[in-house]
């Protein structure tokens, strides 16, 4: 069967400014619904040069699909969307793959602050996360930014501290033996993979595809690889458990009387 060509890449009009008709044609989604988006606080306030003119951007375009792919692709209602982006972390379901449409979202944001919370927020909703802030971004985990006097940290990095204290809940805290710093060798692999994998992903596309196809085939390949390499660890993981304590048995310690 003869392959059919793919559709052009839509093109943003010279000097990046678009109006309302340019979003529904680069996004698939119809005014009224981007309307929606907007009453809902989801997106970047545009540009006004006039009182009835409004000028967008690619962040819009941008923004848009975020919304879209949380809303649509993956059911999340547009008031848990919008809880999540002023920081509360239990809007959003503990899904690497969701955070990372999440962080996409709010880093569209025009005034690039509003992509960023106070830790002070963060540590009011996960207790002790403070402290396991300052671990994490001691081992490459998270990174802190200093705002008009404050701490600032990313909705990712919020996720990840608040996915170690659901671990901690869980059991693997520090009265076990479970220090935040045992994260450093998740921080380690996947700088690693990341590095082998962008080589790998750069040296197939080279000379096939041009850089703004490489880009977006390179987004749809996180969401879905995050997945993948998720159940690949989760095998070897109860591999290896099973292969270690047969071999050494776990005994549990003797509590003295």
């Amino acid at each position: 069967m003869r392959r059919m060509p793919r559709p052009p890449r839509p093109v943003l009009p010279p000097g990046g400014v678009l109006k309302m008709r340019d979003l529904e044609r680069l996004t698939g989604v119809n005014r009224e619904t981007i309307r929606v988006y907007f009453r809902a606080g989801l997106l970047p306030r545009p540009e006004r040069p006039k009182l009835n003119v409004a000028h967008y951007s690619d962040a819009h375009v941008q923004a848009i699909l975020a919304v879209r792919n949380l809303h649509r692709g993956r059911r999340i209602g547009l008031a848990q969307i919008r809880r999540a982006m002023e920081g509360d972390a239990s809007a959003l379901p503990g899904d690497a793959a969701v955070f990372t449409h999440l962080e996409s979202l709010v880093a569209t944001r025009i005034d690039t602050g509003d992509a960023l919370i106070p830790l002070s927020q963060v540590e009011a909703q996960i207790p002790g996360a403070a402290r396991d802030a300052r671990v994490f971004a001691r081992v490459g985990a998270i990174t802190l930014r200093r705002r008009e006097g404050q701490v600032h940290l990313s909705r990712t990095d919020m996720q990840l501290l608040a996915l170690w204290s659901q671990m901690r809940a869980a059991g693997f805290s520090e009265a076990n033996g479970f220090n935040p710093e045992v994260v450093d060798m998740y921080v380690q692999s996947a700088n690693a993979l990341a590095h082998v994998e962008v080589r790998r992903f750069l040296s197939i596309v080279q000379g096939r595809m041009n850089e703004p196809d490489a880009a977006e085939l390179a987004r749809t390949a996180i969401h879905v690889m995050i997945d993948f390499l998720g159940l690949l660890r989760m095998k070897a993981v109860l591999r290896e458990l099973t292969t270690q304590t047969q071999a050494h048995p776990v005994r549990p310690r003797r509590v003295s009387d």
